[in-house]
């Protein structure tokens, strides 16, 4: 059983916060396994690193959208918990790229393809997707890449 490494340190953190009654910290990470647990037995896998780095972002940009709201509608201890949450979930994704690393990565790309239009933008961000998982904002990656085909 291929076990991912990020998963095992996270289920450690939980021990760690059991240990600690660090009964917020656990809430969370409990909750991050749930989700594990779930793709696990919906789609009936194991995860690998990749999938899981996917599964911690897709619930980071869900935290993001929740504390946006939140700090529109004046509800600041929800907004709270969701930046303990973000944050949280930033301790076990690989770390962040900075603009010159991406726009590296997005010539490499557009160079192996040949991309000159934006015809070859999914063929350009299905290169990308894999390296920058995790640890760019894809939705930043789009613009960048958009505008180099330009």
């Amino acid at each position: 059983m291929a076990d991912s490494k990020i998963k095992s340190s996270i289920a450690a953190a939980v021990k760690d916060a059991m240990r600690a009654r660090d009964k917020q910290r656990l809430g969370v990470l409990r909750l991050i396994m749930s989700e594990f647990k779930k793709v696990e037995v919906d789609e009936r896998i194991d995860l690998e690193d990749d999938r899981v780095i996917a599964i911690l972002d897709k619930m980071g940009k869900q935290r993001k959208d929740s504390f946006t709201q939140f700090k529109a509608a004046g509800r600041d201890d929800l907004a709270d918990q969701e930046a303990f949450e973000v944050e949280l979930l930033k301790e076990f994704l690989p770390a962040a790229l900075d603009d010159a690393s991406i726009d590296q990565l997005i010539d490499q790309a557009i160079t192996a393809t040949s991309a000159t239009s934006m015809k070859q933008m999914g063929q350009l961000m299905a290169i990308l997707k894999p390296q920058l998982q995790g640890r760019a904002d894809m939705a930043l990656v789009s613009k960048k890449v958009k505008q180099k085909l330009l």
